[in-house]
């Protein structure tokens, strides 16, 4: 499956925690000018479909290179699903991209809280790094089959919590939804948080 991301933001929300604002946006992930794009990677970090390819193709051949070296050095086996590495941005705006490896979605109690510890140690990397602006894609909502209404409240509320945690360590976590149903149920479950 192929997915073209040429479409301009079109919407927009907002919600401040502590002096963080956590913004909705529709659009194209890989066009988002901030500090660090969070890739929903495979265990590879090779680059595949959806979001992962777009960052891949997008950002060039340095991440890629970047990628090799970390599988490497730290996981000959690949990234395990929940945790978070950084490289270069390649030819992106952004200056950094934080891989992750999402969960596949199943009823097995430990899934959701492995989706939160993809946004969990992926903000925790961007604020290692004294980064203040990161933008996540719906992670685990393409092929890996998680549920937009279950996902959106699990990313909301780690992102939360980690701003709740750490007041002053971001200035905006947005997430740059590809289309109107899954902006639709993070806007849902943004109006639905509880800080």
């Amino acid at each position: 499956m192929s997915i073209c991301y040429r479409h301009a933001v079109t919407d927009a929300a907002t919600r401040r925690i502590g002096g963080c604002a956590v913004t909705l946006v529709q659009g194209d992930l890989t066009a988002a000018a901030v500090d660090a794009v969070v890739n929903a990677a495979n265990h590879s970090l090779l680059g595949g479909g959806g979001v992962d390819g777009a960052i891949h193709r997008k950002g060039g051949p340095e991440i890629v290179a970047a990628c090799r070296r970390i599988r490497a050095d730290a996981w000959p086996d690949g990234l395990p699903t929940g945790q978070a590495v950084i490289t270069t941005a390649g030819k992106l705006p952004a200056r950094y991209v934080i891989h992750t490896v999402g969960p596949v979605y199943s009823r097995k109690p430990e899934v959701p809280q492995l989706l939160a510890a993809c946004h969990e140690n992926s903000l925790a990397l961007a604020r290692t790094h004294g980064l203040r602006t990161i933008a996540f894609p719906a992670i685990s909502t393409g092929v890996y089959g998680y549920p937009l209404a279950e996902a959106a409240p699990i990313a909301l509320g780690a992102t939360a919590a980690h701003v709740a945690r750490h007041p002053d360590a971001l200035d905006e976590v947005r997430f740059v939804l590809f289309d109107a149903a899954a902006y639709a149920a993070f806007a849902t479950a943004l109006a639905a948080l509880r800080t």
